[in-house]
C-alpha cells in the first residue's frame, strides 16, 4: 500500500452513519490538493492525517486515493489550527473567533483550550457563557473520540458515537461494555443487529440470556413497526429463530422468563410486548369508564336540537347526517365515519352549535398539526394536536395530562381518528374526565395509522361504541371529480380519467419511470404554478408509493430540491443535503421538541457556527443540533402513509407497475383524498387498475377488538347494553 501525509484542507462529503468521507488533502511541498476517500469518521479540516491505501481512478471524479487505514494528529501549523477551530468541531467558534484565538495564543492554542480554557475570556467577544459552551463541547469531543475508537475496535461504525454519547454521556464506554444490547433500545438508529455485532465481538455468547431477550424484543418491535400490536406465536417463533440463529427451545425458555417479568404477554396463541398489551387493555377499560359515567352535559331533546342546528346553519340534513347529529348528542362515546363529501364537517359544526349553548368546556383535537389547523378553519374554534392537548412533560418524557390531571372538558371531538395509533389513544383516554362526551370523526377506508394498531377499525367492529356510517355524497361535492373518483376507487371501480382544464382531477399517461419523473418535475416547477397560481413549495405536494427508484420519494426529493430550491452552500448531514427554505418532514416522534412523526416544516436558518438548524413547523420554530438531523428528511415528495391526515391544494402522484407491491386500493384512495383543489396522477392505466382491484390490505394483528368485546361482556348484561344505546 502507498502512504500519504498532509493536512485536511476541506471535507467535501461525509456520511455520518458509516463515516464514509471525501476530503481534500494538502501534502507538504505540493501545490495541488489530493482527493482522499474512505471510512474516516470525524476527521476535521486542519488535522494532520497519515493515510495508507491505493490510488484509483473514478470514472467521473478522476484520480483519488482510496484510504484503507489512517492516523490523525493535531494540526501542525497556525493555518491548520485555525482551520481546525473554524471547521464547526467546537460549537460557538466560527471563522471570526477562530482567527482571534489563533492570533493571541499561536501554536499553544490547542493546549490552552485543553488545559487552561478560561484564558479564552481574554478574547474580545468571548463571554463566560460562550467559554463554558466551548469547554463543554471540547470535553464532549474527547469523549466521543474515545467512544469512536472503542466502537471501531468492536466492528461498529463510529458514526453512531454522537448518538451514544447523547444517550449515556461520560458513561458511554462503560454502559456499552456492561450490556451492548441496550444500545438497540436506548439509541435511535441502532437496532438489534448492530448491537449484536458489538456484543459478539466483545465476547457475549450467542445463547446468552441478554442476547436472546434483546433479540425477542427486537423482533416484536419490528413487527410493531409493521403495525402489529401482537403476533401469532408460531409465526413469531419462526422469525425469532431466523433472526437469532439458535434452537427454538432456547427461545421458548427465554420467552417464559420474559413473561414472568411481564415484559411480554403470551395468551391465546398470541404474543405481545407487555407495553402494547397494557395499552389495549387500558383503552378498553377507559372506554367502558367513559360509557358508564354520568354525563356532565345536561340531557336535551336531541331530535329538536338537530332541527334547531339546521336552521342555525341554514342547511337541510340528509337522514344519515341527522342521525349522526342525534347520536353524537346522545351517546357518551360515538364514532362518525365516512369518505370525502359525506358531510362530516357539517355534522361537526352542528354538534358544536348545539353544545356551545350547554357548555363552554369543549376541546377539539387531531393527530397532526395540519389536521388541527384545518379543523380550526372549519369550526372557527381553536383545535390542537393530541400531543399538544396532552402537554408534554419534558422531564419525564411523558405527558402532563393523565388520570391525575385530566382535561377540563365536557365534550372532546377528535378528527382524523383513523390516524390515531394504540399508544396515543391509550394516553388520550386516560386524560379524559369520566363525565365528558367523546366524538371520534374519521374515514375508516383510509390507510391505518403509521404507528401500531388499527384502533378506529377495532373500535367500530367491537360493538362497544355507537357508530354512524356516512355513505351519501352531497350535491355540492358531486361536482368534484376528486370526490367522485375517490368514491369510485373506494368501491373498486375504475375512476373517470377523462380530463379537461376546468376539472380538478387529471391523468397524464406515461409508460416509463424516467418519463414520469420528467413530467412530474415539469408539472411542479412550471405547469401547475403558472396555470393554477399555486406556490411551488406550499401548495403542491408530491406523493409516491415507494422510496426507491426514479419515481420513489428519495429520487424525486433530490430532483425537486435542485429544481425548486438550489443552493451553493448546502449542509451535508445524515446522508441528506439540506438548504435554507427546504421543505422537510419529521420522521419520528420527538416529545422533547414537541414534533411528531409526519409533521412538515421549512428550514429557516442553518447556523454553521452554533451547529444548529431551525425549522418552522406551523406556528413554532424548532431547533435541531446537527447530530439530530437524522430525524428529518426532505419533503418535496413523501410517502402517502406519511402524508395521511394532511391536505394540500394540489397533489401530484406517480403511479406505475414498478410500485406493484404497494399498489393497494386504500393507498390510492388516501392519496387522492389528500388533494383539496387539484389532483394529478402521472403513469399508467394498468397501475391504476391494479391498485383499484387490490383490496387485500396487509393484515395487522391487534388485540383491541377482543379486549373491548370481553370487557363489555364481563361488566354489562345484554339488556343493559341495549338500554344505553351501545350497539348501532
Amino acid at each position: 500500500m502507498d502512504q500519504l501525509t498532509g493536512s485536511i484542507e476541506a471535507i467535501v462529503y461525509t456520511q455520518p452513519e458509516n463515516g464514509f468521507t471525501v476530503a481534500r488533502l494538502k501534502e507538504v511541498k505540493k501545490k495541488e490538493l489530493t482527493v482522499i476517500v474512505g471510512y474516516m469518521p470525524a476527521i476535521q479540516p486542519g488535522e494532520v492525517v497519515t493515510c495508507s491505501g491505493n490510488w484509483k481512478t473514478h470514472p467521473s471524479h478522476g484520480r483519488q486515493f482510496d484510504v484503507q487505514e489512517y492516523k490523525v494528529d493535531a494540526p501542525a501549523d497556525l493555518v491548520g489550527i485555525q482551520k481546525y477551530l473554524e471547521s464547526g468541531l467546537i460549537k460557538g467558534i466560527g471563522p471570526v473567533h477562530a482567527k482571534k484565538i489563533v492570533d493571541l495564543f499561536g501554536m499553544k492554542t490547542l493546549q490552552v483550550i485543553d488545559q487552561t480554557p478560561h484564558r479564552l475570556l481574554e478574547i474580545p467577544g468571548m463571554g463566560e457563557k460562550k467559554v463554558e459552551s466551548v469547554i463543554e463541547c471540547w470535553k464532549q469531543q474527547r469523549t466521543i473520540r474515545d467512544v469512536m475508537l472503542f466502537l471501531r475496535s468492536h466492528g461498529l461504525s463510529p458514526g453512531y458515537a454522537q448518538r451514544i454519547f447523547k444517550a449515556y454521556g461520560d458513561e458511554s464506554v462503560a454502559k456499552v461494555k456492561e450490556n451492548p444490547y441496550k444500545l438497540a433500545r436506548d439509541v435511535f438508529g441502532i437496532g438489534f443487529k448492530l448491537a449484536d455485532t458489538v456484543a459478539l465481538k466483545m465476547g457475549f455468547a450467542v445463547q446468552s440470556p441478554e442476547r436472546l431477550a434483546a433479540g425477542i424484543e427486537f423482533v416484536l418491535w419490528e413487527l410493531a413497526g409493521d403495525g402489529n400490536t401482537c403476533y401469532p406465536m408460531a409465526d413469531f417463533l419462526d422469525i425469532a429463530q431466523k433472526t437469532l440463529e439458535v434452537e427454538g427451545a432456547l427461545i421458548e425458555k427465554e420467552l417464559a422468563a420474559l413473561a414472568e417479568k411481564r415484559a411480554i404477554v403470551l395468551q391465546c396463541g398470541m404474543i405481545w410486548l407487555g407495553v402494547f398489551y397494557s395499552y389495549e387493555q387500558g383503552i378498553a377499560k377507559d372506554l367502558l369508564r367513559l360509557i358508564q359515567g354520568l354525563q356532565a352535559i345536561r340531557p336535551i331533546d336531541a331530535v329538536k336540537a338537530a332541527e334547531w342546528a339546521q336552521s342555525q346553519l341554514s342547511i337541510q340534513f340528509a337522514d344519515q347526517q341527522k342521525m349522526a347529529v342525534i347520536r353524537a348528542l346522545t351517546d357518551k362515546v360515538h364514532i362518525i365515519t365516512g369518505g370525502p363529501g359525506t358531510g362530516k364537517s357539517t355534522i361537526t359544526k352542528a354538534i358544536l352549535a348545539v353544545t356551545q349553548k350547554l357548555t363552554n368546556k369543549i376541546l377539539l383535537a387531531a393527530p397532526t398539526g395540519r389536521a388541527a389547523k384545518r379543523m380550526t378553519q372549519i369550526t372557527a374554534r381553536k383545535a390542537l394536536t393530541i400531543h399538544a392537548l396532552l402537554e408534554m412533560d419534558f422531564g419525564s418524557g411523558g405527558f402532563k395530562r393523565g388520570r391525575e390531571n385530566p382535561f377540563d372538558c365536557d365534550l372532546l371531538i377528535i378528527d382524523e381518528a383513523s390516524m390515531i395509533d394504540t399508544s396515543l389513544l391509550f394516553s388520550l383516554l386516560r386524560a379524559i374526565p369520566t363525565g365528558a362526551r367523546v366524538l371520534f370523526v374519521g374515514d375508516i377506508d383510509q390507510l391505518p395509522s403509521v404507528g401500531a394498531g388499527t384502533v378506529l377499525k377495532d373500535l367500530i367492529v367491537s360493538d362497544l361504541i355507537g357508530v354512524t356510517r356516512l355513505t351519501e355524497i352531497f350535491r355540492q361535492a358531486k361536482g368534484s371529480k376528486i370526490i367522485t373518483n375517490a368514491h369510485q376507487i373506494n368501491q373498486g371501480n375504475f375512476p373517470d380519467l377523462e380530463t379537461s382544464d376546468r376539472s380538478d382531477f387529471h391523468f397524464i399517461e406515461a409508460e416509463t419511470p424516467e418519463a414520469i419523473q420528467q413530467i412530474i418535475l415539469e408539472l411542479v416547477s412550471k405547469e401547475i404554478p403558472e396555470r393554477r397560481q399555486f406556490d411551488r413549495l406550499d401548495d403542491i405536494q408530491v406523493l409516491s408509493p415507494m422510496k426507491r427508484g426514479p419515481i420513489g420519494s428519495e429520487a424525486l426529493n433530490e430532483a425537486l430540491q435542485g429544481l425548486l430550491n438550489p443552493s451553493d452552500r448546502p449542509l451535508h448531514r445524515a446522508g441528506h443535503r439540506f438548504h435554507v427554505r427546504d421543505k422537510v418532514m419529521q420522521i419520528r416522534n420527538n416529545y422533547d421538541k414537541g414534533v411528531s412523526n409526519g409533521d412538515i416544516g421549512k428550514i429557516v436558518e442553518i447556523d454553521q457556527e452554533e451547529q444548529l438548524m431551525s425549522v418552522s413547523f406551523d406556528d413554532q420554530i424548532v431547533e435541531y443540533e446537527f447530530n439530530e438531523l437524522d430525524e428529518l428528511m426532505l419533503a418535496y415528495a413523501t410517502s402517502v402513509h406519511k402524508y395521511q391526515g394532511s391536505e394540500c391544494p394540489c397533489i401530484v402522484m406517480p403511479i406505475h407497475t414498478s410500485h406493484f407491491k404497494l399498489l393497494h386500493r386504500n393507498l390510492l384512495y388516501t392519496a387522492v383524498t389528500r388533494g383539496k383543489r387539484q389532483v394529478y396522477l402521472v403513469g399508467t392505466k394498468k397501475a391504476i387498475a391494479i391498485a383499484v382491484h387490490n383490496d387485500q390490505v396487509q393484515k395487522r394483528f391487534t388485540g383491541l377488538e377482543k379486549a373491548a368485546r370481553e370487557l363489555a361482556l364481563t361488566y354489562r348484561s345484554p339488556s343493559h347494553h341495549q338500554q344505553l344505546g351501545l350497539f348501532s
